[in-house]
């Protein structure tokens, strides 16, 4: 074990005939740590025990006809394993099947120690290559699930930081699906409010009727059905945080009312005489325009500046393809108790595609692919068909920078041609380069030949 920096843990389970102790003996002179478990039971125990980064299953006595005992064992003790067992076995329908759905590599007898070892090493490298990711990962993690490597997301989570310290109203710009309550999650946990409420109210999804209700409450008998007293819910977020997502479909009558309590710090409840001071953060977001919505007269200008006292924005996640591959695997983990047994992560043509593709729901189209092809594939490695993503899909997105640079570029030579009635000399001089260029040019893009859109050259 040369090129790994410590001994690691190899886990045994089973017996292959005489060769066991000869195996383990090897093995330990080559730098692991090798221990054994007999049957299932102990391997469970031994996982539960200690942490291992590799495993070993000795097929023909380690209980292989408990399916799925060892696919729960296999998948939930998060390492490679490899498979030992004699050739004869290999005619087996059900074995083949289990040997591709659950493990890395096999080996039958007679045993070569140092390709076991090589492939014990890829192994481990694998799950401490998941580990460090896993490190990296956490700390925006921890700002509520927001997660970003990008420079972009960094500037997010730095102003976060800043605009959690003081308690003016907040402004979360982005599209929809990009995440912006958990950015106002994470300034309120963040905040000196964290230990009081942080309530989230979705604007456009409200009745207009129930809005004025649901954000300010209501007396008993104050309209019809109105049978007992309500607490809005600015009166409930009372010395926390109150989050008015979707604030661009709030109707124009209930936006004095907010501008209202914004400026007096003070609510009425529906048929109430009194009025009731409360110390609440607005924290305000929306997928439109707001300062088009004020210029076309949907949008109250003074209540615009009132919330737009600090700004945070949340870019769509087609511009940050670094994160996709991050993101994917960190939904992965964190929705792994509702994967099927046999699934392990993404293949690589899976990641390739969501790189490429476009994402127009951003990170809640990102989450419900990744749910959804965690339960229905019936692989090892999820493939682009599990999570809905074709490969023509990809190709009409996926453009190079030398693609657009030709394609502009040919366009320009047909348009410059066609303008001048096919005179190379006043084409290029159009273009503002020599005869000789735009000669290569015409080449390049094969125009004026036979049978290729050709144009009528002339040098006159």
């Amino acid at each position: 074990m040369d090129n790994m920096d410590n001994k690691a843990r190899l886990l045994m389970v089973g017996a292959l005939g005489s060769g066991q102790q000869r195996l383990i003996e090897s093995m330990t002179d080559k730098g692991w740590e090798v221990s054994t478990a007999d049957t299932l039971a102990q391997a469970e125990s031994r996982l539960v025990e200690g942490e291992h980064e590799a495993g070993i299953f000795c097929l023909p006595d380690s209980g292989i006809r408990d399916l799925k005992r060892v696919e729960r064992l296999v998948v939930r003790s998060d390492m490679e394993w490899m498979a030992l067992l004699h050739e004869p076995e290999l005619d087996d329908p059900l074995l083949c099947r289990t040997l591709g759905d659950l493990f890395m590599a096999y080996q039958p007898e007679p045993v070569d120690i140092d390709q076991i070892d090589c492939l014990m090493q890829h192994a481990v490298a694998m799950k401490r290559l998941r580990s460090e990711e896993a490190s990296t990962v956490a700390p925006q993690g921890s700002e509520f699930e927001m997660v970003g490597t990008v420079p972009a997301m960094h500037k997010v989570f730095d102003t976060i930081r800043r605009v959690a310290s003081v308690d003016a109203p907040v402004f979360i710009s982005g599209e929809s699906g990009t995440g912006k309550e958990l950015a106002a999650r994470a300034i309120h946990e963040r905040s000196q409010r964290a230990s009081a409420p942080f309530i989230a109210v979705n604007c456009g999804a409200l009745p207009s009727s129930l809005i004025q209700s649901e954000l300010f409450g209501h007396e008993k008998g104050s309209f019809t059905g109105a049978s007992q007293q309500k607490v809005g819910q600015i009166e409930a977020a009372a010395g926390g945080t109150l989050f008015l997502d979707e604030i661009g479909d709030l109707p124009l009558e209930l936006q004095v009312n907010l501008l209202r309590f914004l400026e007096e710090k003070t609510i009425q409840r529906i048929g109430a005489l009194d009025e009731i001071a409360v110390d609440v953060r607005v924290l305000s977001a929306t997928h439109v325009d707001l300062e088009k919505a004020v210029a076309e007269g949907r949008f109250r200008e003074d209540l615009y500046h009132r919330l737009n006292v600090l700004q945070v924005n949340i870019p769509p996640l087609r511009e940050r393809q670094e994160d996709i591959e991050i993101l994917a695997r960190f939904f992965f983990n964190k929705f792994i108790e509702e994967k099927s047994m046999k699934v392990r992560g993404f293949s690589l043509e899976a990641l390739a595609l969501m790189r490429q593709y476009h994402w127009p729901g951003n990170i809640r189209e990102l989450i419900n692919r990744v749910r959804r092809a965690m339960v229905m594939c019936e692989q090892r490695l999820i493939k682009p068909a599990d999570l809905g993503l074709e490969r023509r899909t990809s190709n009409r997105l996926a453009i190079t920078l030398e693609e657009a640079r030709n394609s502009a570029e040919k366009e320009a030579l047909i348009g410059a041609l066609n303008r001048n009635k096919h005179k190379v000399k006043k084409a290029a001089d159009e273009l503002g380069v020599s005869r000789v260029t735009l000669y290569r040019l015409m080449e390049k893009h094969q125009l004026g030949r036979k049978g290729e859109e050709a144009v009528s050259l002339s040098s006159n």
